[in-house]
């Protein structure tokens, strides 16, 4: 098949740093091309991906994010051109779109089927936006628990993120502290995962970005007065290679979540590297750790201080093995190709 991969304008793919949806993207364009499919990457310029790359700004206008003339200027040039080859007799298949929304307004100028990846939650605001737009593509979720939070539509297909495990390092024998990764706010509830490392008596590392506004707020209230940099240590936002050795040396990730999460990456890259995870049960969650088996999943924070001393029941090995049998790039490519092949058959009949 012919398919063009629309992510977002902001961030490089592969991402240097954050960038959930940009690695989803990486890892989908090489697979697909490894399994024989022609690929278009339509992000930004410094780029790299194993299909052809194509963009519109050589860098991402990171300082201008989620702005609409950027978001336009971008979507409407991949449109443009997948609507050029068309007409010059050069046809793509799909268009897989990775964007939050603003593909959807384009799709019908294209005559080609429009695949549309839900990678964020509902957003209230959006609603009537995504009802108007409701036969414009296939939708496809990231969890169950996905499909259920966007009534506006007909979600029927669930493919769930994937990493690459041989990219994280695998240790069996973790070190002595617990981890909490992941930009820094309220709803992440950082200062739970400092109650739960103070009342197990086990050291924390923190790290992630902190956002001005309520997030730098959240952090200087409820998290600095206790960063002591022995029992408690801020690392801040940390580059990739030191993320992955922070996610092999832990005993387990702290992921005690107070909102409906609609997948949770982070929690993926912690068990392939044969690191169990200690979470509440929001959101998709309990469809990405196996509870008892990949890590604890509790509501109580009692349960989960208590699970902290349970941590030996759980196998570093079934918790990667976890990872390369649900979220590899290898079932992320099988599950969109099926519906790459279905939506191409819906448009043709």
């Amino acid at each position: 098949m012919r398919i063009a991969l629309v992510a977002p304008p902001w961030i490089p793919v592969p991402p240097h740093g954050y960038g959930g949806i940009e690695w989803v993207v990486h890892l989908l364009a090489t697979e697909l091309v490894e399994r024989g499919h022609d690929v278009t990457v339509f992000a930004t310029g410094d780029s790299e991906t194993a299909g052809e790359l194509r963009f519109v700004f050589e860098r991402g206008p990171v300082e201008k994010m989620h702005s609409a003339m950027e978001y336009a200027m971008h979507i409407g040039e991949a449109y443009r051109h997948v609507a050029a080859e068309g007409a010059a007799g050069r046809p793509y298949d799909v268009v897989h779109d990775h964007c939050a929304w603003l593909g959807l307004a384009f799709a019908p100028l294209i005559p080609v089927p429009v695949v549309h990846t839900l990678h964020g939650a509902a957003v209230p605001q959006e609603r009537e936006f995504f009802r108007l737009m409701r036969d414009r593509a296939t939708f496809v979720a990231i969890s169950r628990f996905q499909t259920g939070s966007f009534n506006e539509i007909d979600v029927r297909h669930v493919v769930p993120n994937a990493v690459d495990p041989d990219a994280y390092p695998f240790r069996a024998e973790k070190s002595d502290y617990l981890l909490s990764l992941g930009r820094v706010a309220r709803d992440k509830a950082q200062h739970l995962a400092v109650e739960i490392a103070k009342r197990a008596d086990t050291p924390l590392v923190l790290a992630g970005k902190v956002d001005p506004g309520d997030d730098a707020a959240y952090f200087e209230e409820e998290i600095l007065p206790h960063i002591d940099g022995q029992h408690i240590r801020f690392e801040g936002e940390v580059p990739d290679d030191r993320k992955r050795e922070l996610f092999a040396g832990a005993r387990a990730l702290l992921f005690p979540i107070q909102w409906d999460e609609p997948f949770g990456l982070v929690m993926v890259e912690a068990m392939a590297c044969g690191t169990p995870v200690l979470a509440t049960p929001r959101g998709a969650v309990p469809e990405v750790v196996v509870h008892g088996e990949t890590g604890f999943l509790s509501d109580d924070l009692d349960e989960l201080v208590a699970s902290v001393g349970k941590l030996d029941q759980i196998s570093a090995e079934r918790c990667r093995a976890h990872v390369a049998d649900r979220f590899s790039p290898r079932a992320m490519a099988e599950g969109y190709e099926r519906v790459y092949e279905e939506a191409a058959r819906a448009r043709t009949t």
